[in-house]
């Protein structure tokens, strides 16, 4: 029988977000004030939702932040579905963090990540019922950190990824190695071939190398790890944002399937990621199942019944932000088709309804990022949420267990029977928030460039009042291929704006996801053209629309390509605005398209390398429109972001004091692409924010 939603979903999901503004009126009711950068900072974060075998409970992990050690802590939680009022529980807490939570296949236990030991390793917590039985004990005692790991569904054996050199024939080797190079008083680093470094880590030529091990009948894991990927040039998981999706058992434990982007001379300019299988306990080499296709193979996983392996597939090379194609291949065959073919959306994650009949998926969708039911049969999809963007999720028999957020919440934890209304599991921060008063939101659309459908956002003020206008933060995303959706973010966030007396607008420009392929695809060879036009024409709508904007009293801000547009604006809508805030943006993209570490993003976007093709990349080039600048500007750089390197703020803001423009840089020695540590968080945030204080409210 095929799977069918009932008709009453839609409307059971519509009850979830008028409970949730009913809420937030009656709050706002009372609240006295605005949301704060220090209410971002310390707000705790839940994570990593696993459901156990018997779809009874549900183990996720919170994040909170220790402002004394200037970092976050991560421990386990855990909430029984069949509670009447189901009330979340602590498990065993720690000093050291917990994460990356996996169910034991009888559910008498939770595999974790800890590095409690002084190094990270497994560790596995029984459990009875609702609650944790006894102390953790610990799983793997290796010379080297456990980076992720997966349980085999029999129980038998654990997969886990680990940094090594490959030329070592064991783990010790690589220990030896990496401590004596520590106390060698030579610093040179020698390559003859990139990465040389990638995200804000220097390569240090060791690979992330998936290996197993079998669990004894306590689970702990027994004899020395046999590697399973180490005769491949590549990584599993990849860097530097790879995790154990990349890899997953075969329902009879036997086999693994993974993915590995094969390095060699070209790994910085190629997006040809294969998926690969290999017995479990090792033996032979791994088999690539995708050789055929150039371009990125992910996140394979298998049916319930092991013959169909799913997975997501794009098709055109060295384009990180095409189409994510759920694929389906017969495991006897090898035979590959397409699964809803004519759904343009995105997918990001995948797992298998327990009958195999469907795939629970999630995509990007007009502004949001909604879970999906996608029939195996008949290929027709159908939404399981509504408003707001579905995180992490996890599915066993009939229940999904997911995370979802929106632009007046950080994520809280939801569980629903598929077909049935959803339940929020968890109410974190609401004690400590219930004073704040939560800028309103509306989305909106206009007419943008080509006469297309554009769609935007906009935020008033926590106090805004009938009548008066407010100044307004204008924020850009980055990407560019990427969304300022109906979502929450602890780096750009609305509501900080909002807690501080702005409104604020943010358009998904051409170029931005969720939107359909054709509207992705449209910014590359033209990131000054139609995104420009998208911009201004959005923001006069949303001027035309919503009457409290005072378009005379505004400020620009935007990180990434953000930052590139802000550069942009500087010299091509030079009277747009009265401040502009740039953080990581580009400058020169000559210097960008030779110093950036993923050469096929700067390849892709201008239609070749610069030296093939020059003219595409001057195009848009800022440099060139310096002359033009007068706009006040704060330049905003992580030094370890070796993404958009350090010498493009640096050039930026030299170009500014040249020419006499009101302008500061902030520098952080110890931020990549993102500002990560909770202090250099609140000193980013305080920065921007007087920065607009002293241009828009003096």
């Amino acid at each position: 029988m095929k799977f069918r939603l009932p008709n009453l979903l839609p409307n059971l999901l519509q009850l979830v977000p008028i409970a949730a503004a009913t809420l937030a009126a009656t709050t706002a009711m009372a609240a006295p004030r605005g949301f704060t950068v220090e209410d971002l900072v310390n707000m705790e974060r839940v994570g990593s939702p696993a459901v156990s075998p018997d779809a009874n409970r549900v183990v996720y992990t919170v994040r909170s932040t220790d402002m004394g050690k200037n970092r976050g802590h991560t421990e386990l939680w855990m909430v029984d579905l069949r509670a009447a009022k189901p009330a979340p529980q602590r498990l065993a807490s720690h000093a050291s963090s917990s994460t990356d939570p996996e169910w034991s296949p009888s559910g008498d236990a939770i595999y974790f990540l800890s590095t409690r030991s002084g190094s990270s390793q497994v560790w596995r917590q029984p459990v009875d019922g609702g609650k944790a039985r006894g102390k953790p004990a610990k799983v793997t005692d290796l010379p080297l950190d456990v980076d992720s790991f997966r349980v085999s569904p029999t129980g038998e054996r654990i997969a886990m990824s680990m940094s090594v050199f490959r030329d070592c024939l064991e783990l010790a080797c690589t220990r030896k190695r990496a401590d004596a190079k520590a106390k060698d008083k030579a610093s040179g680093k020698l390559y003859d071939r990139l990465f040389v470094r990638h995200w804000d880590t220097w390569n240090d030529h060791r690979n992330a190398v998936l290996f197993s091990a079998p669990l004894d009948a306590s689970g702990k894991a027994g004899s020395t790890p046999v590697s399973l990927s180490g005769s491949l040039d590549g990584d599993v998981p990849s860097k530097p944002f790879g995790d154990r999706e990349e890899f997953r058992f075969s329902p009879d434990g036997k086999t693994i399937v993974f993915s590995v982007r094969l390095a060699g001379k070209t790994e910085a300019w190629s997006t040809n990621f294969d998926l690969y299988t290999v017995p479990a306990a090792g033996g032979a080499a791994p088999r690539n199942l995708t050789p055929d296709n150039p371009a990125w193979d992910a996140k394979g996983v298998y049916s319930p019944d092991g013959r169909t392996l799913a997975y997501l597939a794009m098709a055109r090379p060295g384009f990180e932000a095409d189409r994510f194609q759920v694929m389906l291949m017969d495991m006897a065959t090898g035979s590959t088709r397409k699964l809803a073919v004519d759904w343009d959306r995105s997918v990001g994650s995948l797992q298998w309804r327990a009958d195999g009949k469907a795939l629970i998926v999630d995509a990007e969708d007009l502004g949001q990022r909604r879970l999906y039911s996608i029939d195996v049969d008949s290929g027709k999809v159908a939404a399981l949420t509504d408003k707001g963007a579905v995180g992490a999720f996890d599915v066993r028999g009939d229940t999904v267990a997911y995370t979802q957020a929106n632009l007046a919440s950080g994520a809280q934890l939801f569980s629903m029977k598929l077909g049935s209304q959803p339940t929020q599991l968890t109410t974190l921060n609401t004690e400590r928030l219930k004073d704040v008063r939560w800028g309103q939101y509306e989305q909106f659309s206009f007419k943008g460039a080509n006469g297309d459908t554009v769609y935007g956002h906009v935020m008033k003020p926590w106090n805004a009042e009938p009548g008066k206008k407010y100044p307004v933060a204008f924020l850009v995303h980055g990407g560019p291929q990427g969304s300022f959706g109906n979502g929450w973010s602890y780096r750009w966030n609305p509501q900080v704006y909002a807690g501080a007396g702005y409104a604020t607008v943010f358009i998904d420009f051409h170029g931005s996801t969720g939107y359909g392929q054709k509207f992705t695809d449209s910014i590359s060879g033209d990131w000054g053209g139609k995104p420009l036009e998208d911009l201004q024409k959005g923001l006069d709508a949303a001027v035309q629309k919503f009457p409290w904007l005072d378009r005379g009293r505004s400020c620009a801000l935007g990180a990434s390509y953000g930052g590139y547009m802000m550069n942009w604006i500087a010299g091509n809508w030079n009277d747009g605005f009265r401040c502009l805030v740039n953080h990581d943006g580009v400058f020169d993209n000559r210097g960008m398209a030779y110093s950036t570490e993923e050469q096929w993003f700067t390849d892709w976007e201008n239609g070749g390398a610069y030296f093939a093709v020059p003219q595409n990349h001057e195009r848009f080039n800022p440099v060139h429109h310096v002359n033009k600048w007068k706009t006040p500007m704060l330049v905003i750089q992580g030094d370890l972001d070796f993404r958009i390197p350090t010498a493009q703020a640096l050039s930026t803001f030299t170009a500014l004091q040249r020419k006499g423009i009101d302008s500061q840089l902030l520098v952080f020695p110890d931020e990549n692409h993102w500002v990560l540590k909770p202090a250099n968080s609140l000193q980013w945030h305080h920065t921007v924010i007087n920065w607009l204080d002293k241009h828009l409210k003096q």
